[in-house]
C-alpha cells in the first residue's frame, strides 16, 4: 500500500511538472497586458485549434471571437434574431423565404455586404457537408438587398440553420483565385489584426462597424492543450478567460481569490457513440447490455463533481422542448448486462471477459483531451465494461480521428461530447445525426424508418403548427432514441469558465456561439503592465 502511495506521489509530481513546463513555453506566445484600457489585450485561452480556414472546420471560432457574422443570431434560449439580416419572412406556403440585409453592413476590408456575394456564400456552404446541406434548398438568389431561398418543401428550422457558423459570411477578398479561403474577413465587430494557425490569433475593433461598437479594443484567443496549463495561466494572470478546465482544476479555482468561475448548463451531451454496422453491435440488445453497465451517476458524482450531470436520457433538462420526463430513465445494472450478453450467444470466460466462436469481446474506444473530462471519464467506462465482461482498448488521440473514422468505417466505439443546441433549433443537428446516413458525431450505420418519418415531418411543420404538434413529434423521436441507442447518454454538461477580476460584463453563451467579447468592459482601475 505504502509503494502505490508512493507511485500516486511520484505521478502527481511528474504532471505538475510538465504542466509547469507547458506553461513555461505557452506564456512566451501571450501577448502583454498593455498600460491603456486602448491598448490592453483581452487574452483567452482554449482548448481548440485554428484546424483550417474553411467555415465548416473552424468557423465557430472566428464566431465566438465576433470576426465574423451569420444571416440569423439566436438568444440563450434559441429565439432567432437578427444577424447580417434585419428581418425576415416566409411566404404562406413555407417555400420562399426573403432575408433582407443589413443596409449599412461592411466587410473588414471596406466593401459592402451585397446580397449577390451572401447568396453566393450560401450555395457554397449548402454544396459542402454541414448544417445546411440539410435543407430542402431549391434555389438561392439576390434581389434588392435581399437573400431569397427557395425550398422544395416546407422547413421551418431554416433560420436556425442560417445562424450556424458553417453559414458565416466572408467578404469575396477572403478567396484565392481556386475559391479556397486564404485569409478570413467578415463584417463582425471585430477584424483579425494577426492569424497564426493551429494555435492563435488576435483581432481588434472594427471601427466601422455598424453596430454597437466593443468597449474593449483588442482581444486574442490562444489554443493550449492541457487543462492544467489553462488553469495556471489564468490564475498567475497571464490570460484574462480560460474555458474548458479540468474538474480538479475548477475546484481549485472556485476557492482562489484572483479569479472568479462563471458556469451555465447548456445543452450538450457526453455521449457513447457506436458503430451500429458492426457484427456485434448491430443487435439492440447489445447497445443496451454497453448503456446499462455504465454507473453515469458514479461519473457525474466522483469526475464531474456534479451529481446533477447524470443523463438518464439523450437531452438534457435545457432543452426543454426535447427532454421528456416521462421516460424511464437510463439505469446501471450489470447483471442485467451479463444476461443481454449471455442471450446473444456469449460466454464468460476466466478473467470474465465474455468469449464467443473464440473471440474475446473486445472493442477499440477512442476519445480525445480537447475536453478534459473526457479522458478522466473513458478510463471509468473502461473499468465498468470490463466488470460487465467487456474488454475495452482505449486509444486517445485528436478529436479529427472520431469523425475520419466514422467515415473511413474503422471505428468501433468513441466518447464525444454533442452540443445539440449549435443550430438553435435542435432539429438541424438531429437531421446532420440521425439522417439515412448518420453524422460524423451521431449515428453510425443505424437506421430507423419511424425516426426518419418524424425527422422530415417535424422538419416540414409551417410555421403555423401548433404547441402540439411539435412536442408530439419531438417526444416521439426522443423515445426511439431512448430505445434504439445508436448513441449511448454518459453525462450532460455544464460550461465553466475561469474569469481575471480585470473583466466585468462576461457571460457564458449556453448555445457556445460567441465569447461575447464584444460586450465586455476592463473593470476599473484600467489595466498595467504586470
Amino acid at each position: 500500500m505504502r509503494t502505490s502511495l508512493i507511485r500516486r506521489r511520484c505521478l502527481l509530481a511528474a504532471m505538475a511538472l510538465i504542466g509547469a513546463q507547458a506553461f513555461a513555453q505557452t506564456t512566451s506566445q501571450i501577448p502583454k497586458a498593455a498600460d491603456t484600457p486602448s491598448t490592453a489585450v483581452l487574452r483567452i485561452v482554449g482548448p481548440w485549434e485554428i484546424s483550417g480556414l474553411e467555415p465548416a472546420s473552424a468557423g465557430y471560432l472566428f464566431a465566438r471571437m465576433r470576426v465574423t457574422e451569420t444571416l440569423i443570431d439566436a438568444d440563450d434560449s434559441g429565439r432567432a434574431l437578427p444577424g447580417l439580416a434585419s428581418r425576415w419572412e416566409a411566404s404562406s406556403d413555407g417555400l420562399r423565404w426573403r432575408f433582407e440585409l443589413r443596409a449599412s453592413a461592411r466587410f473588414h476590408d471596406g466593401t459592402s455586404v451585397a446580397a449577390d456575394h451572401v447568396a453566393q456564400m450560401l450555395r457554397r456552404a449548402a454544396s459542402r457537408p454541414g448544417v445546411l446541406a440539410n435543407a430542402p434548398i431549391k434555389l438561392i438568389s439576390a434581389e434588392a438587398g435581399a437573400v431569397v431561398v427557395q425550398l422544395n418543401k416546407p422547413f421551418a428550422a431554416l433560420p436556425a440553420l442560417l445562424s450556424h457558423s458553417s453559414t458565416m459570411v466572408l467578404a469575396p477578398s477572403s478567396f484565392d483565385a481556386k475559391g479556397g479561403v486564404a485569409r478570413i474577413i467578415g463584417s463582425g465587430p471585430f477584424r483579425i489584426t494577426s492569424l497564426d494557425p493551429p494555435q492563435r490569433f488576435e483581432v481588434s475593433a472594427f471601427d466601422r462597424y455598424d453596430g454597437a461598437l466593443p468597449l474593449i479594443q483588442n482581444a486574442s484567443y490562444l489554443s493550449v492543450s492541457r487543462a492544467e496549463t489553462r488553469a495556471l495561466m489564468v490564475e498567475a494572470a497571464q490570460v484574462e478567460i480560460a474555458f474548458g478546465l479540468d474538474p480538479a482544476s475548477l475546484e481549485r479555482l472556485r476557492k482562489s481569490s484572483r479569479v472568479r468561475v462563471e458556469s451555465v448548463t447548456i445543452p450538450r451531451t457526453m455521449i457513447l457513440k457506436l458503430n451500429a454496422g458492426h457484427r456485434w453491435l448491430a443487435d439492440v440488445r447489445a447497445r443496451e447490455a454497453i448503456s446499462l453497465a455504465l454507473n453515469r451517476a458514479g461519473i457525474a458524482r466522483a469526475l464531474l463533481r456534479d451529481p446533477a450531470l447524470t443523463a438518464n436520457q439523450l437531452f438534457p433538462p435545457t432543452l426543454a422542448g426535447w427532454h421528456v420526463p416521462t421516460l424511464p430513465p437510463l439505469r446501471m445494472d450489470v447483471v442485467r448486462a451479463r444476461e443481454l450478453w449471455s442471450e446473444l450467444g456469449w460466454q464468460r470466460g476466466r478473467d470474465g471477459i465474455f468469449e464467443r466462436n473464440g473471440e474475446r469481446l473486445s472493442f477499440t474506444l477512442r476519445t480525445f483531451p480537447d475536453r478534459p473530462e473526457l479522458p478522466l471519464v473513458v478510463a471509468a467506462i473502461q473499468e465498468q465494461l470490463r466488470q460487465s465482461g467487456v474488454q475495452i482498448r482505449v486509444a486517445i488521440g485528436n478529436s479529427g480521428d472520431i469523425p475520419l473514422r466514422h467515415r473511413d468505417g474503422s471505428l468501433e466505439l468513441a466518447l464525444a461530447a454533442r452540443q445539440y443546441g449549435l443550430v438553435p433549433d435542435p432539429i438541424g443537428t438531429l437531421l446532420q445525426d440521425f439522417g439515412t446516413k448518420g453524422g460524423d458525431w451521431g449515428a453510425m450505420h443505424w437506421k430507423n424508418g419511424s425516426l426518419q418519418t418524424a425527422l422530415n415531418e417535424l422538419s416540414s411543420l409551417p410555421p403555423t403548427a401548433t404547441d402540439a404538434e411539435r412536442m408530439k413529434l419531438r417526444a416521439f423521436i426522443a423515445q426511439v432514441l431512448h430505445e434504439e441507442l445508436p448513441v449511448i447518454p454518459v453525462a450532460w454538461y455544464r460550461q465553466t469558465a475561469a474569469v481575471s477580476p480585470r473583466i466585468d460584463g462576461m457571460t457564458i453563451d449556453p448555445l457556445e456561439r460567441s465569447y461575447r467579447i464584444d460586450r465586455m468592459r476592463w473593470a476599473s482601475p484600467a489595466p498595467r503592465e504586470r
